[in-house]
């Protein structure tokens, strides 16, 4: 293989990583916010959070004065995601490795519920609206 060659496949091999790198930063930047995760059922909006290597989605938005109960959901969790703290509501939990935990918040006024782990290393937020 020649030197001109050489040089091309190098500057392309770079080229993709660069373009692999901006593309998972824009899929991470655009999946950390879900409405998906919200849901009514029998007048009862229901907030869902998986807590597995942090918390997802990280960014929540959710309609404000209605009744609304949160779940976090683990699946063989084994790292501080587990203890829990919602300062705003004074929960704070070690949640079991594995299952749902049911957090009712009432009916929330507009503003934002933060969650975290206890180290503070991992978040969520509710923006009810």
């Amino acid at each position: 293989m020649n030197k001109t060659a050489s040089i091309i496949i190098t500057l392309l091999l770079v080229a993709g990583i660069v373009l692999w790198g901006v593309l998972k930063n824009s899929r991470e930047s655009t999946g950390t916010q879900s409405d998906q995760n919200v849901t009514m059922k029998d007048g009862v909006q229901y907030i869902t959070i998986n807590a597995r290597g942090g918390y997802t989605p990280r960014i929540t938005t959710a309609d404000a004065n209605i009744p609304t109960k949160l779940v976090v959901k683990t699946n063989g969790t084994y790292d501080c995601s587990l203890a829990l703290v919602i300062r705003e509501i004074g929960y704070q939990k070690v949640l079991p490795q594995t299952g749902e935990e049911l957090i009712d918040l009432g009916s929330p006024d507009v503003g934002t519920l933060q969650g975290m782990c206890s180290m503070g290393m991992y978040n969520f937020s509710v923006k009810f609206n």
